[in-house]
């Protein structure tokens, strides 16, 4: 632990520790002491984009926005402590999930970056599941990789490397091709037993595509599992000025095994022993119970992934949560422009989200579908977002807003029905994070009506990400090395989060018959996509 508690001295000393999260709107960074406590952060923004039906970044915004990133978080600790950062005592790298990047030789990208947002893998995803007998979600990697094979995509044959984005952005700053287990466990399936990626499943792989030729086998391709605490590598000069362009912080800083977001949402919840959950909600929303024993068999709304440490989880995963309600937000401020007011987009979640606990129960019968892309829990490929109501429906700003945060757990909820009815999976409570989560009460309320679970935030729930990194590079500095991860966040997280909220009787009935609502309309859904098309898809977000 350390010994100073000034912030000044502990960051012109280059004893915080940095953990960095790209997530799907923001980047951020946060410095925190060895023993969790948050210094001071930055962040930069920054969105995807619909590009030839696929939703990407372009590599230029990854070091531009990690960049302006840091140099955000070297502004904000001279404001705030008058202090510079010439070094740091360790360093990790968090990203959004999964996807694909697939690189050549000289680490140079083959194609653009392909986010977990993109639902373009059906066949593939499907054809593994089966063959794997373990499900293979349209988002991992490994399914990417056998949808461009089967497509017949040119740069199959010249691919050497294949990894997420938090790989990605790691291997650039270490010139090491390593990853968390749990990121990697969203790559190619992971042996829990062994903690690599499944050996029967490589060979498996390997045969299903050995028509096409290729000189590679799938286990050359993937990154390197690097155990959570472990040295992963350490900031090159290269990497450092990737960070600071200003050339200021020095090489030589350890990294920490890279993790995807999913990890980071189970540190800062500390929910990664059995029987625990989170859930985190924001652009998407995920739930993740760290199971007691195997499911019973393969459901493909599933995810079966491993926490930082190893153990398995079931994941519910739903691509789209938040968008369209942060779109009706920026109309409002519009509104509130045009009326001359001087109300802040920011200012008009915390005014309004609070009306949602005031609206009937059921959302007046009010409908929405915040599909802003696919959604592949109720199969769709495309997204159309959409808001309906009966023409007796009492159209109340409550009600609206109501409406659109139940929409918001309807696919999640989806999901969660598969672990909780079908596997009769049991947890304590969910612990959330995510913007979700930012106004008090009122995220915690509405996603314990959805979920009929008891739900509880940590300090600072709508930032948590890159704390968490934060956290998993602390983790790497410990002095006990025999401690646990367990262990170590019960001691550094202690009480900072809060009691659990319960469902409300009357929110959890008036969620069902929301969601009853909900299911019953998904052809209106069906239509939308097909009868309203695009004219401009790339300026898409």
């Amino acid at each position: 632990m350390t010994a100073s508690r000034d912030p000044k001295a502990l960051i012109e000393n280059g004893d915080a520790v940095l953990g960095c999260e790209f997530g799907s709107t923001m980047i951020k960074a946060t410095l925190i002491s060895r023993d969790g406590r948050p210094l001071t952060s930055g962040s930069h923004q920054w969105e995807n984009r619909l590009v030839d039906k696929i939703w990407t970044y372009g590599v230029d915004e990854i070091w531009s926005g990690l960049a302006q990133c840091f140099e955000s978080l070297a502004h904000n600790a001279q404001q705030q402590f008058d202090a510079s950062i010439p070094r740091i005592a360790a360093a990790g790298i968090s990203a959004m999930m999964h996807g694909y990047i697939a690189a050549d030789e000289q680490g140079d990208l083959l194609v653009p970056f392909r986010t977990w947002r993109n639902t373009t893998t059906g066949t593939s995803a499907s054809e593994l599941t089966e063959l794997f007998d373990w499900p293979i979600p349209q988002r991992w990697s490994i399914a990417h990789l056998y949808q461009a094979i089967l497509n017949g995509e040119e740069h199959a044959p010249r691919i050497a490397h294949i990894t997420t984005l938090a790989g990605y952005v790691h291997w650039k700053l270490t010139g090491q091709r390593n990853i968390g287990i749990g990121d990697a466990s969203g790559m190619f399936p992971v042996d829990p037993e062994t903690g690599n990626y499944d050996a029967r499943m490589l060979e498996a792989f390997d045969r299903r595509v050995a028509e096409f030729g290729f000189s590679w086998r799938v286990a050359e391709l993937l990154p390197t599992i690097v155990k959570v605490g472990e040295l992963a590598g350490e900031l090159t000069a290269e990497g450092a000025k990737l960070l600071d362009v200003s050339g200021q912080l020095e090489a030589g800083a350890p990294l920490c095994p890279p993790e995807g977001d999913a990890g980071t949402g189970m540190v800062v919840t500390n929910s990664i022993r059995p029987r625990s959950g989170s859930v985190s909600a924001g652009t998407s929303v995920f739930a993740m119970l760290v199971l007691e024993r195997k499911l019973s068999k393969v459901h493909p709304e599933i995810d079966l992934v491993l926490t930082p440490d190893g153990e398995l989880a079931g994941m519910a995963h739903a691509n789209n949560c938040t968008s369209d309600f942060n779109a009706w937000i920026r109309l409002f401020g519009e509104l509130a422009r045009v009326l001359r007011t001087n109300l802040q987009d920011s200012e008009l979640y915390g005014r309004l989200m609070p009306l949602a606990l005031d609206g009937d129960a059921d959302a007046g019968g009010l409908l929405a579908y915040g599909y802003l892309s696919g959604e592949h829990i109720t199969g769709f490929e495309e997204g159309r977002p959409l808001f309906a109501r009966q023409p007796d429906s009492p159209l109340t700003l409550a009600n609206f807003v109501r409406a659109h945060l139940f929409a918001a757990m309807c696919a999640l909820r989806i999901g969660l029905d598969v672990l909780t009815k079908q596997e009769n999976v049991r947890i304590d409570e969910l612990c959330g994070h995510g913007g979700f989560f930012k106004t008090p009460d009122v995220g915690q309320l509405i996603m314990a009506a959805a979920t009929r679970m008891p739900v509880s935030v940590p300090t600072g729930a709508g930032e948590g990400g890159a704390w968490g990194m934060g956290l998993l590079a602390a983790y790497l500095l410990r002095d006990d090395r025999k401690m646990m991860l367990a262990d170590f966040l019960d001691a550094v997280i202690g009480d900072s989060i809060s009691e659990a909220l319960p469902p409300r009787p009357e929110d959890i009935d008036g969620f069902e018959r929301f969601f009853e609502r909900y299911k019953a309309g998904l052809p209106i859904e069906t239509a939308a996509v097909k009868f309203l098309r695009s004219s401009a898809p790339d300026r898409l977000r």
